[in-house]
């Protein structure tokens, strides 16, 4: 019998003292206990790269002062690491996960993926052509009411998909803009930094997966109302998106960073021919499921009703909530499982890869591509 290896090792790029990401990355890897920090490059600015590493337990000589050169090195180190995580700026995304990949390391990588189509292409033919494993951090695919969703959506109990709605609100961008006057100093206003888009590649490419992760449904065209509201922003804080499936189903996506009132107000509802089924962010333990001509439920967390692919996800009883910091645990005890397996020898199926890979990550990149392009074609409908 094959032995499955327990114990992984891990690299990070970005994440220094001060990044809120970050943290949450190395908390979650801590809830699922079968991985270690060995190395790193945490910040530009020498003294926090060095001392983050320091913090976080790493021997001095294995934290770096560039990505370049703690891939070269740790390519040849016997105790290399299995997995890198970048949590950069997106602008270092595409160039970072082309080096480790390329120098055969397995990658998770913050959303989204890089900055054009063809930098998505790139990586995607790099990690199937050494078979390595690439996984894009989208959070909200790890919550096991989604999967619960995802279940129920794909097993017909809601009949053929109709209508999607779904919305992603937040308010932070234009209280930044607000407190300093019109002048965001921030990355993410910066489109040498961030890319071509604000709200959509931050926020909307999180309903675009999400909903595809539920519903399994393709998109076959989209046309796309982007707005850059608040003072000194240079990129979109607002989006409405309309998309067409090629199911023949249609959905309409809003995403906003400028909505006062709401903090991370992520809600995705689907209807069809025999019911919906709704879920909401901020209250994410429950799912409400409405079947034609039956009462309204609500199904809850931890649950004995649930299935069984989605109770393994359930890591505290029913009543207890769970939240962001699990969810991305969820999406690292899938990863991280389909790793040890690869490292052991044994075959990887599909059920293992219940998470965001590199083929979500090119999506990503591509509905922003196609938002972008329409929003400047005065909203006109793009095909995929």
């Amino acid at each position: 019998m094959t032995k499955v290896e327990n114990n992984l090792k891990y690299g990070m790029v970005g994440g220094g003292e001060g990044s809120f990401i970050g943290d949450v990355h190395r908390k979650a890897l801590g809830l699922v206990g079968k991985a270690e920090l060995v190395c790193g490059c945490f910040d530009i600015n020498r003294e926090n790269n060095v001392l983050s590493g320091l913090k976080y337990g790493l021997d001095e000589k294995r934290i770096y002062g560039s990505y370049t050169e703690m891939a070269e090195v740790e390519s040849s180190n016997p105790d290399k690491p299995d997995f890198i995580i970048i949590v950069t700026p997106n602008i270092l995304h595409f160039p970072a996960a082309k080096e480790f990949l390329s120098k055969d390391f397995n990658v998770i990588c913050e959303k989204p993926l890089c900055f054009e189509v063809e930098e998505a292409e790139e990586l995607k033919r790099l990690a199937d052509e050494k078979g390595l494993l690439f996984g894009i951090m989208y959070t909200y695919i790890g919550y096991p009411m989604v999967k619960q969703a995802r279940h129920m959506v794909r097993g017909g109990d809601i009949g053929d998909i109709t209508v999607v709605m779904a919305e992603y609100a937040q308010a932070w961008m234009g209280e930044l803009c607000e407190k300093t006057d019109g002048k965001p100093a921030i990355w993410r206003n910066d489109p040498k930094m961030n890319g071509r888009s604000g709200a959509v590649g931050d926020i909307g490419t999180h309903i675009e997966c999400a909903v595809t992760y539920i519903t399994g449904l393709k998109i076959a065209s989209l046309c796309a109302n982007l707005r850059a509201i608040g003072r000194g922003t240079k990129l979109d804080t607002n989006a409405e998106i309309l998309v067409k499936y090629d199911s023949g189903a249609s959905g309409m996506y809003w995403c906003s960073q400028v909505a006062y009132g709401h903090n991370n107000g992520l809600k995705i509802r689907i209807f069809g021919t025999k019911g919906s089924i709704e879920w909401e962010q901020e209250d994410p333990c429950k799912l409400k499921v409405c079947i034609l001509g039956k009462p309204m439920q609500i199904l809850t967390q931890g649950k004995d009703y649930l299935s069984e692919s989605v109770r393994k996800y359930c890591r505290l009883p029913a009543g207890h909530p769970e939240g962001f910091y699990e969810a991305f645990a969820n999406i690292y005890t899938a990863f991280t499982m389909a790793l040890l397996k690869q490292k052991s020898g044994l075959g990887i199926t599909a059920q293992d890869k219940d998470f965001a890979g590199i083929d979500e990550g090119l999506s990503g990149v591509r509905f922003i591509d196609a938002c972008v392009s329409s929003s400047q074609k005065n909203s006109g409908w793009i095909e995929y």
